[in-house]
C-alpha cells in the first residue's frame, strides 16, 4: 500500500521499511530557489521533484510566569532564526555597518552591567560571523545572568502541524544563541567563541570550558522542558563543530556528549524525536554518538565532499540503532554530472545504507547549486528503490 510522505518518513525513523525508500532533503536555499527555481517555494519545490516534504517552523516565546517579552524591533525572523525574547535586563540592538562589499550587522546584547557585541556579515547565500561574541572568558558571565531562555510556542506549531497533516515532516531544532548559533550545547559555544580556542581550552582552562558549556545547556533545558505537546515530527540537536574533523573523541566524550545526551533525553520525556547532525567527520565517533540515543543521524557527508563516511560501514555498525539520514554526495550528483550519474549514486546508497528499512536518502547538509534535471533524477531513481519482502 502506497505511503503518505510523513507515514514514510516516520516508519523510517522508526527503523521500518516503508513502501519505498524516503527521499528529501536538508534546509532548501532561498539562493538556490532564486537562481534556479524562478523564485518558487520551499513546499513547491518538492512537489516539483517529487520528494517527501519537510517544512521548518521555529516558534518561540517568552515564559508566561517571569515577565519576559518579544523583541519588539527584531522583524519578520531570517532563516532558521525565532522571535528574539527579551527581558528588562536583556535585549539586542543591531545597526548596519557602512562600506563594507557584504552586508554587515553589528548586534548588541545590552545588561545592566555590559554589553557584548558580535558582528555578522551575508552574501546571497548564507551568513557567517566575522566578530564573536564572546571576547574575554569572563563575557560569560553576563550570559549567565542575564541571558533570557525561550519557551517553545507549542499552539503555534500544533496549528501548523494540523495545516500540513500528511504531508510529510514537521521538523525544527533546538534553541540555539539569539543571531547566530546552533542547537547543540558545544556548537552553540563554538559560535560565540572562537573555535581554535575553545578546543585549546579544554586543555587548558576545561573548568571554565564547561562553566560557559553548562550556561548555554541551561537555557536549552527550558527550551526542551517546553516541548510537552508540541506535534513535531523531528528535532535537530548538534551541529558541524563536534564532527571529528574538528574535534577528538576524547573531546566530544568530555565536553560533548554529556551535555547533549542530557537534552535527548529530556527530549524523549517531552514525547519528540531527536536527529544528531554532524556535518563532517562521522566515522571515529558514530557509536558515541549513537550511544547518546538519538532517534536519527545525520548527515553522513562522504570523503568527496570533506567528510569520511563509507556508508556502508556506517550501516553495518550503527545503522540496528538509529534511523541513518543522508549520505548522498550533492557535490558531485547534482552538478557537473549526467542523470544517469545522479542515478547511480542513488543506488549506491540505497544500497550501502537501505537494507532493512532505517534509511532516509538526504544530500549531506543542504546545497546552494543543483541542475534541476539532476533533481528530477535524484527523486525518480529513489521512488524506484523498493524494498523486496
Amino acid at each position: 500500500m502506497t505511503m503518505t510522505s510523513k507515514r514514510r518518513l516516520l516508519t523510517a525513523l522508526a527503523g521500518g521499511k516503508p513502501d519505498r525508500l524516503p527521499v528529501t532533503t536538508h534546509h532548501v536555499m532561498q539562493y538556490f530557489l532564486d537562481t534556479y527555481e524562478g523564485g518558487i517555494s520551499s513546499q513547491e519545490f518538492f512537489e516539483r521533484y517529487g520528494l517527501d516534504p519537510i517544512t521548518w517552523p521555529v516558534l518561540h516565546k517568552p515564559q508566561a510566569t517571569n515577565g519576559d517579552f518579544i523583541d519588539p524591533l527584531q522583524g519578520e525572523p531570517g532563516f532558521l532564526e525565532a522571535r528574539r525574547v527579551w527581558s528588562a535586563q536583556w535585549r539586542t540592538e543591531s545597526e548596519e555597518v557602512s562600506g563594507q562589499t557584504c552586508k554587515t550587522i553589528r548586534y548588541r546584547f545590552v545588561t545592566p552591567r555590559g554589553t557584548l557585541s558580535m558582528v555578522t556579515q551575508s552574501n546571497e547565500q548564507t551568513t557567517w560571523v566575522t566578530e564573536r561574541l564572546i571576547k574575554e572568558k569572563r563575557d560569560i558571565d553576563l550570559i549567565g545572568e542575564y541571558v533570557t531562555s525561550p519557551v517553545c510556542d507549542v499552539e503555534g506549531i500544533n496549528r501548523i502541524a494540523k495545516e500540513y497533516s500528511e504531508r510529510g515532516l514537521v521538523r525544527s531544532h533546538l534553541a540555539a544563541f539569539d543571531v547566530f548559533g546552533q542547537p547543540g550545547t558545544w556548537q552553540d559555544a563554538c559560535c560565540l567563541y572562537p573555535t581554535e580556542e575553545l578546543i585549546l581550552a579544554t586543555y587548558d582552562d576545561p573548568a571554565w570550558v564547561h562553566e560557559f558549556l553548562r550556561i548555554l545547556h541551561r537555557r536549552k533545558k527550558v527550551y526542551v522542558k517546553s516541548l510537552a505537546g508540541a506535534k513535531f515530527d523531528l528535532l535537530e540537536l548538534g551541529g558541524g563543530s563536534a564532527s571529528s574533523t574538528v574535534i577528538s573523541p576524547r573531546i566530544f566524550d568530555e565536553f560533548v556528549a554529556p551535555y547533549d545526551t542530557e537534552l535527548i533525553a529530556l527530549a524523549h520525556q517531552a514525547g519528540q524525536r531527536i536527529v544528531y547532525h554532524t556535518c563532517g567527520g562521522m566515522m571515529p565517533i558514530l557509536e558515541r554518538v549513537a550511544a547518546m540515543r538519538p532517534d536519527a543521524m545525520e548527515t553522513f557527508t562522504p570523503a568527496g565532499m570533506g567528510g569520511d563516511v563509507d556508508l556502508t560501514e556506517a550501516k553495518r555498525r550503527i545503522g540496528d540503532k538509529v534511523c541513518m539520514i543522508g549520505g548522498f554526495d550533492q557535490f558531485h550528483a547534482l552538478v557537473g554530472c549526467g542523470p544517469e550519474a545522479t542515478r547511480a549514486e542513488v543506488r549506491a546508497c540505497f544500497e550501502a545504507a537501505g537494507a532493512g528499512g532505517g534509511y532516509i536518502l538526504s544530500p549531506s547538509d543542504h546545497f546552494f547549486d543543483a541542475e534541476p534535471q539532476l533533481l528530477e533524477a535524484f527523486g525518480s531513481e529513489a521512488r524506484r528503490c523498493v524494498y523486496a519482502d
